[in-house]
């Protein structure tokens, strides 16, 4: 799965086939009308709210599509010391690399689409992060 170009309405609609979730349900668990519901599917974005709640009734966290995009994709953020933290909203410390990140990454070293040096720039993964799973990929695989 490429994580680069979200279409967050097919992945709903993908998730519903998958559970043959019917309209009627659908609809009355987000109270709207089936065209509303229509126009969702083909939607690249939706409301936080609404997708919370679309994570509610597929039990899927649609949100981890956005953080797997963030992980592989935004720059990590600059060191400032002198930065504030604001005890209002949660801070991450880390990055946290999901299963499917991993296997994404593995995938296209080991298809030879990307070296580890093209991971490493391309993603900003730390080499000893990336050597770690390279390990455990063998010993798996080996």
């Amino acid at each position: 799965m490429l994580y680069k170009e979200i279409h967050i309405g097919k992945f709903i609609k993908e998730r519903i086939d998958e559970n043959e979730i019917t309209m009627e349900r659908i609809c009355k668990f987000l109270d709207k009308d089936e065209d509303a519901i229509e126009r969702m599917y083909s939607s690249r974005s939706l409301d936080a709210d609404l997708l919370l709640r679309w994570s509610k009734l597929l039990e899927y966290d649609f949100f981890r599509l956005y953080s797997s995009h963030l992980i592989l994709y935004a720059p990590p953020a600059a060191v400032n010391k002198n930065q504030q933290k604001s005890d209002k909203i949660p801070y991450f410390r880390k990055n946290i690399y999901t299963q499917e990140i991993k296997e994404f990454i593995m995938k296209r070293i080991l298809s030879g689409e990307m070296t580890q040096s093209d991971v490493i720039k391309e993603y900003s993964i730390p080499k000893s992060t990336l050597h770690r799973w390279l390990q455990k990929s063998d010993t798996i695989n080996g």
